[in-house]
């Protein structure tokens, strides 16, 4: 009986002869592993048959082994070895070399033969020189052939390709030299360790500019590298980047005034969201400010309107600036708030303030030119004018309170992007502003700002102490031209209560309105409300 060790030990020509012994149908087609199944299949289908055959094999075996031993053949190929070196004699060479890929222990033998030879020949210098040379490639050969064929693949280390498998997204900040990196969000946009390199020319050839977010593909560094390098570029602000390429400039974009309004009295409304819907509506391409005295509410009150935007407007993407603010409220925000949280904590240097805001402002710009709708909630704006007017070089003109008077530029450019572009996307900001602080500067500051927003927010600290939140001062906080947000008749029932209201102080006209809107689930209701 054949066993499987036996069969694979033999060679094909073996194997077809034990098939062509068994009967075995359409064996010469078949490959060795494939022959030495179909012989076992067969023998498990006719034993007495292949038992036969293979006391015969073995036998062949026995007879075979000793005729090997005297190795007569190999004496007859050298025998003709004889007759060719005296015809040709440059020719030995490449017959000893094909012996010597055939077996090394021919090539012994060759060698007992060739010296033989050598000793009777004309030709003896040439043989030395050829013994040599063949003596050099055999010791080559048994180097080889000692079985560590594979010591030169075992111990080399192999060879990864990770390029394209790692997908990664940042901020494209240019440097003065022309190329950039993709700073990550979760270092606040400064150089980090996640800095991921783009080349002058990728940013060239896809129109790149400073805030594009950019999606694409990395590879590890390699040596000698610093960073990993981006060498693919998938997404461009969320669009294909053959699109990206042809867009408008922001600052050609046609600016126009805010026409659809958030809705921010419906899901996850408050009664400040509420109120905020009906005397100072927010529209998209909004430039908003919360005017307020210290500790009334402010932090709380735009937490409250980036939830509601959140709930309401899921295609609005939405970023909390936080300038110069508290850690604690800095998390608390991270923790309480569905949008992108941007910090720069008061411990910080200004030019970090500077810096962060205005790579901020910058992807905000590039996400509009690319049609998307952009929310930026600012804490706070005196506090931002506040760190670039420490960063300001000294021009030799100073304002009341130490205000520079170039100061203030930048933060005027930053609060004046906020626009509702036409045909197009929309960038709105809304910014806390600090009143009656004690400080000279923040009033220089406010009143800068005082007549640039269309909407205007007022807090009263009076409301405050009185417990009663948001304590808004109804009669000041207004948005300019609310005609296009709000419906007729919400105008028209507007105008009424404003009337109302104006014969109160701002604490009364509070309690009031507190009381209705609490008594009501939505505003459609309370307006209903108010005839009876």
């Amino acid at each position: 009986m054949f066993e499987i060790s036996q069969l694979k030990a033999k060679k094909l020509p073996e194997l077809q002869e034990i098939a062509k012994q068994l009967n075995v149908s359409k064996y010469r087609s078949l490959k060795k592993l494939d022959l030495v199944y179909k012989i076992l299949d067969y023998q498990a289908a006719n034993p007495q048959e292949v038992s036969s055959v293979a006391k015969q094999d073995t036998k062949e075996q026995e007879t075979s082994t000793p005729k090997k031993q005297p190795r007569k053949r190999v004496q007859k190929s050298t025998s003709t070895t004889k007759s060719t070196p005296s015809k040709n004699a440059p020719e030995p060479k490449p017959k000893s070399n094909n012996n010597d890929k055939n077996n090394t222990d021919k090539g012994r033998q060759n060698n007992k033969t060739q010296n033989k030879e050598q000793s009777s020949s004309k030709n003896t210098p040439k043989k030395e020189s050829n013994k040599s040379k063949q003596d050099n490639s055999k010791k080559e050969q048994r180097k080889q052939n000692n079985g560590n064929k594979d010591t030169r693949n075992r111990y080399r280390e192999p060879d990864y390709e990770f390029d394209a498998i790692i997908e990664s997204e940042g901020v494209l900040d240019i440097m003065q030299d022309g190329y950039g990196f993709l700073r990550s969000s979760d270092y606040n946009y400064l150089s980090s360790p996640d800095d991921i390199y783009v080349s002058q020319s990728q940013i060239r050839l896809f129109g790149l500019k400073t805030g594009d977010t950019v999606l694409g593909n990395v590879r590890p560094p390699k040596e000698g590298e610093k960073y990993f390098p981006l060498i693919k570029v998938n997404k461009i602000n969320g669009l294909d980047p053959q699109v990206v390429r042809d867009r408008v400039s922001f600052e050609h974009l046609t600016p126009l005034f805010p026409k659809e309004k958030f809705n921010i009295a419906e899901r996850q409304s408050t009664i400040s969201t509420r109120i905020m819907d009906l005397f100072s509506p927010i529209g998209k391409g909004q430039r908003g400010m919360i005017v307020s005295q210290p500790k009334t509410g402010k932090t709380m009150l735009l937490k409250d309107i980036a939830n509601a935007i959140a709930a309401n407007h899921p295609e609005v993407y939405q970023i909390i600036l936080l300038i110069d603010e508290r850690p604690e409220e800095v998390t608390d925000m991270q923790r309480n708030v569905r949008g992108e949280v941007v910090s720069s904590t008061f411990d910080k240097e200004a030019h970090e303030h500077v810096r962060i805001a205005n790579i901020v402002l910058e992807k905000a710009k590039r996400l509009v030119e690319c049609g998307h709708d952009v929310v930026i909630l600012l804490d706070s704006i005196t506090r931002l004018a506040r760190a670039y007017n420490t960063v300001q070089p000294a021009s030799g003109k100073i304002l009341s309170g130490g205000v520079d008077a170039n100061a203030l530029h930048k933060p005027k450019r930053f609060f004046g992007a906020a626009r509702n572009i036409e045909n197009g996307g929309s960038l709105s900001i809304i910014a806390t502003a600090l009143t009656e602080t004690g400080s000279k500067m923040d009033e220089v500051i406010f009143e800068e700002f005082k007549g640039t927003g269309n909407m205007e927010l007022q807090l009263d600290r009076r409301i405050a102490n009185r417990r009663i939140f948001p304590a808004i001062d109804l009669i000041s906080s207004s948005t300019r031209r609310d005609d296009l947000l709000l419906d007729e008749t919400t105008i028209q029932r507007m105008w009424v209560l404003r009337k109302y209201l104006a014969d109160m102080n701002p604490v009364e006209a509070m309690e009031f309105i507190n009381d209705k809107v609490k008594q009501t689930r939505n505003n459609e209701e309370f307006l209903i409300s108010m005839n009876g």
